[in-house]
């Protein structure tokens, strides 16, 4: 399916795409930087499951496949620990960083220290403003977007719930938000169509906490219920939040409004396949994992961040960057310019969850574990 028509898509509020995405196999980037190239990786928070299953594995496979070197840490969501497993993989001798940030303004001061040692870094998935940066992540933007517009076609007046990620991530505070408002929210709740019940700004989850959405959830359906307000229909900005959404509905006995959510994690697609979630809109992190190994081994040949070209046939066709392979500006929400790689989303519903499976995601086993085949959706018959 091509890029174009997916975007159409999602402006239509239509979640139903025509092709898959193979999660298999990586393509070898031509020209490899080396065994002199070691990649460093800096993880915020390892045990979220999506970086161990799909990311971390491409971004490995492709910097080796490249003749470099693989090392990554774990800061396991601390701030402090970051820091200094920055100053362990510079030590250790990273010739390339891509970090992938617990904040965005408490790692400044280890970008500071790696370009002082003159060492390139990779903002991975979650933006660093500083113009010196390659920020490598999915069309955010386009991820509410497709959340939304699923949501609102479904349930285009009532009573809306907002749960947000970590405040400290811009995908949460500014690029989720502004797509929720391209589909159409901001406009549906000014003509008073739909009211949102947890306030204007919804509510925010600290580091994306399953358990502390689950608990902010459930303290809004307490007040919902006390007020007499139905809740009829969920915006969770990512998958980790939607199970902490729907660990409280079933905790509550309140039963499953339409509920989004991101990043195609097994057990949300499993609830989608159940009618506990209704959207998944899935980022195909062995992609993006691809193409950060990719850009890090350029990067450690000396390739200039304006020049970063990724290899033909190295990305999947139905993700890659609608901008082309070579590295494009993106303007922050602070107005910052960065080079950038930004690779296209697909949403899934109950229709089309054929796509992950025949995408390498999840197996039918587990994505239709608990759902009965006569009348579950076509992926589990």
């Amino acid at each position: 399916m091509q890029i174009r028509r997916l975007a159409a898509l999602v402006g239509a509020a239509a979640v139903i795409v025509t092709a898959c995405s193979t999660g298999g196999g990586t393509a070898a980037p031509t020209g490899g930087a080396g065994a002199d190239c070691t990649v460093g990786v800096s993880w915020n928070n390892f045990q979220q499951p999506r970086w161990a299953a799909h990311d971390q594995p491409n971004i490995k496979s492709t910097v080796e496949a490249g003749g470099g070197t693989y090392i990554d840490a774990d800061a396991n969501l601390s701030n402090e620990q970051q820091l200094t497993d920055v100053d362990t993989l510079i030590s250790k001798g990273a010739k390339v960083l891509i970090l992938l940030a617990q904040d965005n303004k408490a790692i400044l001061p280890a970008l500071q220290k790696a370009k002082d040692a003159g060492i390139p870094v990779i903002a991975y998935d979650r933006l660093i403003e500083d113009s010196s940066i390659l920020y490598i992540t999915f069309d955010n933007v386009l991820v509410g977007k497709a959340e939304a517009a699923a949501i609102l076609a479904k349930v285009p007046e009532g009573n809306y719930v907002l749960i947000k990620g970590d405040p400290g991530d811009p995908n949460a505070s500014t690029f989720l938000p502004q797509g929720w408002d391209e589909a159409g929210l901001k406009a549906a709740v000014d003509a008073g169509k739909i009211k949102i019940l947890n306030g204007p700004d919804g509510t925010f989850t600290d580091a994306w906490k399953t358990e502390k959405a689950q608990s902010n959830m459930e303290a809004i359906i307490d007040k919902a219920v006390a007020d007499g307000n139905k809740i009829d229909a969920i915006l969770a900005e990512n998958d980790s939040t939607a199970l902490g959404v729907v660990g409280a509905l079933t905790a509550k006995s309140y039963g499953f409004p339409p509920l989004s959510g991101q990043d195609g994690d097994p057990a949300n697609l499993n609830n989608v396949a159940l009618g506990k979630q209704y959207v998944d809109v899935w980022k195909n992190a062995n992609e993006l994992g691809k193409a950060a190994g990719a850009a890090a081994l350029e990067l450690c040949k000396g390739t200039a961040m304006a020049s970063l070209t990724l290899p033909d046939g190295l990305l999947d066709p139905t993700v890659a960057p609608t901008a082309g392979l070579t590295a494009k500006d993106f303007t922050t929400p602070d107005g910052t310019v960065v080079k950038s790689f930004i690779l296209q989303p697909t949403p899934l519903t109950a229709e089309n969850l054929q796509l992950a499976v025949d995408g390498g995601q999840i197996t039918k086993e587990d994505l239709c574990k608990g759902v009965d085949p006569a009348t579950g959706p076509a992926a589990c018959k």
